[in-house]
């Protein structure tokens, strides 16, 4: 415990630890179980000063979009660097899509965002404390550095809930989906904090998942794919040719949007694909495959 963690903190950006879908709950012994949030996967830097970071998934800075979570992160104490799930609570359950939409706010309309749909911070785990890297520590003493850091803190930064109890993480699983939570993440106890690598595991109750549109290609009454931002990730990706009837579907839905500036996302197989970006407030039921780079098939619009 003392003396692993030599290095400096590590500043922005970083790459993120990852995990890789399980289709039933592993139950080997010197695991540690967490609910997993649909949100927005975010890294703090609470540096010095009262200088706050705030990072995506993807690298992109995001400090801008969040005022309520950079003021909040201002609390913690520098050389801090914590990773977790954004997520906004509505109705008693977590909206994807509000968040995704406060994630893609300019910095004219974050505030007046910010007040109508605070943030919540789900942190599960530390990178840094004291100004030292903690990513070479193993999982269940950075957790108990994490829990010790934000103790005092409150909401709307927060721990995440852990457990080493299977039988506790199953009950979280089947009770927790009604408040937004979609599965479990599990990590092994002694393992270090892997950047860019899918170590850590996750349970999840549908291979489907909710994606927020942020654009199409062809014509906006008749859409041939929609440009999609899935759940932890900020990177927009091109979905699979609709076929004809959600084409209609989606151009009904488009067409109260006002298209942005033309973009260019990744489409699988393809390369970049031109498109028109739109304000991030349809949400769409996809399937994808268990990797980044497989296909991402629009099954349905949703609302």
């Amino acid at each position: 415990m003392t003396g692993a963690a030599a290095a400096a903190a590590p500043r922005p950006p970083v790459r993120v630890a990852l995990a890789e879908t399980v289709g039933a709950l592993p139950r080997e012994a010197g695991l540690a179980y967490e609910p997993k949030f649909d949100g927005h996967r975010m890294v703090i830097f609470r540096q010095g000063g009262d200088d706050v970071v705030l990072q995506a998934r993807s690298g992109r800075i995001i400090t801008a979009a969040f005022p309520d979570l950079a003021e909040a992160a201002r609390h913690l104490p520098a050389g801090t660097v914590l990773d977790g799930e954004v997520v906004v609570w509505r109705d008693g359950r977590t909206d994807f899509a509000a968040v995704q939409g406060r994630a893609f706010a300019t910095p004219g309309r974050a505030p007046g965002l910010a007040r109508r749909l605070p943030a919540s911070y789900a942190a599960f785990d530390v990178l840094a404390a004291d100004g030292a890297d903690l990513r070479p520590v193993r999982y269940d003493w950075r957790r108990e550095r994490l829990v010790e850091l934000l103790a005092e803190l409150g909401p709307p930064i927060q721990a995440v809930p852990m457990t080493t109890d299977p039988e506790l993480a199953e009950t979280w699983y089947e009770t927790l989906p009604e408040i937004g939570v979609e599965g479990l993440v599990i990590k092994r106890l002694d393992q270090p904090y892997k950047p860019g690598k899918r170590v850590w595991r996750k349970y999840r109750h549908t291979d489907t998942k909710d994606a927020v549109v942020v654009g199409f290609t062809g014509a906006r009454e008749r859409p041939a794919a929609l440009v999609l931002v899935l759940p932890d990730d900020d990177v927009p990706v091109v979905s699979s040719p609709l076929p004809p009837a959600l084409r209609a579907r989606a151009g009904t839905a488009l067409r109260a949007l006002t298209p942005g500036e033309p973009a260019t996302a990744q489409a699988v197989g393809i390369g970049d694909v031109a498109y028109r970006s739109v304000p991030p407030e349809v949400t769409a039921e996809v399937a994808t495959g268990t990797t980044r780079h497989t296909v991402t098939t629009v099954l349905r619009l949703k609302g």
